[in-house]
């Protein structure tokens, strides 16, 4: 256990500086930063006034500078997914729920950015299609993810205090890893990008990295909870993971249509194990194997 006390201090220290109010406020203020500035060195690009370096990365198209906002707000809820890693395992997949939201978003800003400035209903009906497509696909996934949240049946952590702060502490590790491969991705595909130019699909690559997380998860939840009912929940969420990264490296369409898929996933595997868990606990009587089943039907 005293092993394990130094990361897991570690990731408490981190966890509690990203949650202070004081960070919230400069990242917050920080979006606005690079939003203007992103206007403005469009706005320069477009007049020719930047150095050649700068002017063969930066577009022309102000639409850009709302494609980077939502891609550092979308970084910013990354990883505040890492950090509620630790805390549920429902938690989690519902905070990537969101992320894939705003995704989808992203993606319709996207599509307006590849848009003629200013917009042609005529020469740009294909773009406007997949604005469509994507954003109804992130509202239905909204109003998915509210269901979710509603079917879920929190019944406490494990019984065994030691057991507990094992899982907790161990949870808080995988997390803490997340954060540096977090951290060494976004530094590798920047300065890839700054040096060579060449770009990289961050969110498709941690998604990957997500789902080997999932899977590491479902095993350490198979040692502190064996039983079947909290395996098929985590193993089902892993299927919605996989099903989100399909969405992501797919054409418009296809992934507005997965991503709903994996939220409707999702919801049922939640509502399944949530009811007929649940229910099980009721019908069976006086018996060891009913403290079992409730200690395993708890969302930890």
């Amino acid at each position: 256990m005293s092993r394990l006390e130094p990361a897991s201090n570690l990731f408490d220290l981190l966890h509690h500086f990203w949650e202070n109010p004081k960070t919230e406020r400069f990242v917050a203020q920080l979006l606005i930063v690079i939003f203007l500035l992103g206007l403005l060195g469009i706005e320069l690009n477009r007049q020719g006034l930047l150095p050649e370096h700068l002017a063969a990365m930066t577009p022309v198209n102000h639409f850009y500078a709302v494609n980077l906002a939502f891609s550092m707000l979308l970084v910013l809820e990354v990883l505040s997914l890492i950090f509620v890693l630790s805390s549920s395992v429902s938690k989690s997949l519902g905070k990537q729920l969101e992320i894939m939201t705003l995704i989808l978003l992203r993606n319709s800003f996207k599509e307006f950015s590849l848009m003629h400035e200013p917009i042609s209903v005529t020469l740009d009906s294909e773009a406007l299609l997949h604005v469509a497509a994507s954003g109804l696909a992130a509202l239905a996934i909204f109003i998915i993810l509210g269901m979710y949240y509603r079917v879920q049946r929190y019944q406490g952590y494990l019984r065994d205090p030691i057991e507990r702060m094992r899982y907790v502490m161990t949870k808080k590790i995988i997390a803490l890893v997340l954060f540096i491969a977090f951290i060494t991705i976004g530094a590798y595909d920047a300065l890839d990008f700054l040096v060579y130019g060449r770009r990289h699909d961050f969110f498709i690559t941690l998604y990957t990295v997500l789902i080997f997380a999932d899977i590491l998860l479902v095993l350490v939840t198979q040692r502190f909870m064996p039983s079947f009912h909290a395996v098929f929940r985590n193993s089902g969420y892993v299927i919605a993971t996989l099903f989100m990264r399909i969405a992501l490296a797919a054409p418009a369409y296809y992934a507005a249509g997965i991503g709903v898929a994996a939220a409707l996933f999702a919801l049922a595997v939640a509502y399944a194990t949530s009811v007929f868990c649940h229910g099980s606990l009721s019908t069976v009587n006086l018996s060891s194997r009913k403290k079992s089943e409730r200690k395993s039907c708890s969302d930890n």
